[in-house]
């Protein structure tokens, strides 16, 4: 009995803290968009208002690209994080990742949108002059876990032409948002992909680099980022992580609504709003466009061998689209 009392002494002591219970860690994962130099600063202040509202041990977490904020999760290093539309899509079927959030940029748009930047000078005004792959000119992918810097371009731009893009350029590189539009602008490369919302920052932060740099292919709408938890996080934890992040800046906060509306307004977001899985839907409809298409312009791959690739994906991909309309109506 004393031994049993022993342990259960070093148990309440080891989740005590001047009698309350330890703050559950958690772990918020930020996907390199930017430097984190740049993130940081935009990130704290909600952290810290994250932290003292639910009383979580909140700490960021920064990875150099968006497969170490999946893999953190995978691993449970990482408890929640902000993802984009594809690595939130990797982190769902890979890390035990769920959607329970979305971000809403501060226009109010439901989504945002991938773009090809050239310079200002350049003779490249389409993605037609983009797409005649001599092999002369140098371009910039996103990271490829990144939706608008990666999938999209890849199912809408090349794949939807046939085009592997390793082919088709002198140098093919992948770097995050920011890099690729400096990288136009200094003329490191003849054109980058981009995003709305990162060209946004761009114009407000760097007016001179703006200037330098055009837009010569925008996507169709992608939606909103995702807020993403792990499956395994506690009911508890869930609720107050919901509650802090569906009433932060709006009328049903509990803390200061103009300080948070400003806080927002710093990662050029208007208040979340809530989401499921759901709204990845879109995205494993481009995922397995790419695939498909892919595969189709698979020289090494015979008809009959093509065939038995596509036909389960195009299955897949119905199945998806007819989910997709019943939840739009």
């Amino acid at each position: 009995m004393n031994l049993f009392l022993k342990g259960t002494a070093a148990a309440v002591l080891a989740f005590t803290l001047s009698g309350t219970a330890m703050a559950e860690e958690i772990n918020f994962g930020i996907i390199s968009t930017e430097s984190q130099q740049n993130l940081k600063p935009k990130w704290d202040p909600l952290l810290a208002d994250f932290a003292k509202a639910t009383g979580l041990d909140v700490k960021p977490f920064f990875a150099s690209d968006y497969a170490g904020v999946i893999e953190g999760m995978r691993f449970g290093k990482v408890q929640m994080a902000w993802y984009g539309n594809k690595s939130a899509m990797e982190a769902v079927d890979r890390a035990e990742g769920e959607v329970f959030a979305q971000t809403v940029p501060s226009s109010g748009e439901p989504g945002y949108y991938s773009l090809i930047l050239a310079p200002k000078d350049s003779k490249l005004n389409s993605v037609e002059d983009l797409l005649k792959c001599d092999q002369s000119l140098n371009f910039g992918l996103g990271d490829p876990n990144s939706t608008s810097g990666y999938l999209v371009p890849m199912t809408f731009v090349f794949s939807a032409n046939k085009i592997d893009p390793k082919s088709c350029f002198k140098n093919l590189t992948n770097a995050n948002h920011e890099t690729n539009a400096m990288a136009v602008v200094n003329g490191q490369v003849d054109a980058a992909a981009n995003n709305t919302e990162n060209l946004a920052l761009i114009e407000k932060n760097q007016p001179a680099a703006f200037e330098k740099v055009k837009v010569i292919w925008k996507s169709p709408l992608i939606p909103s980022d995702p807020l993403v938890w792990r499956k395994d996080l506690s009911d508890d934890a869930k609720a107050k992580i919901r509650d802090f992040f569906l009433t932060y800046g709006t009328d049903k906060s509990k803390g200061d609504v103009a300080h948070e509306k400003d806080v927002l307004a710093g990662l050029e977001w208007a208040p979340f709003r809530a989401s499921s899985d759901d709204q990845l839907l879109p995205i494993r409809v481009m995922e397995l466009t790419k695939t498909i298409a892919q595969i189709e312009a698979d020289a090494s791959l015979s008809d009959a061998d093509k065939k038995a690739k596509v036909e389960p994906l195009e299955k897949q991909k119905a199945e998806y689209e007819a989910k997709l309309k019943t939840i739009q109506g």
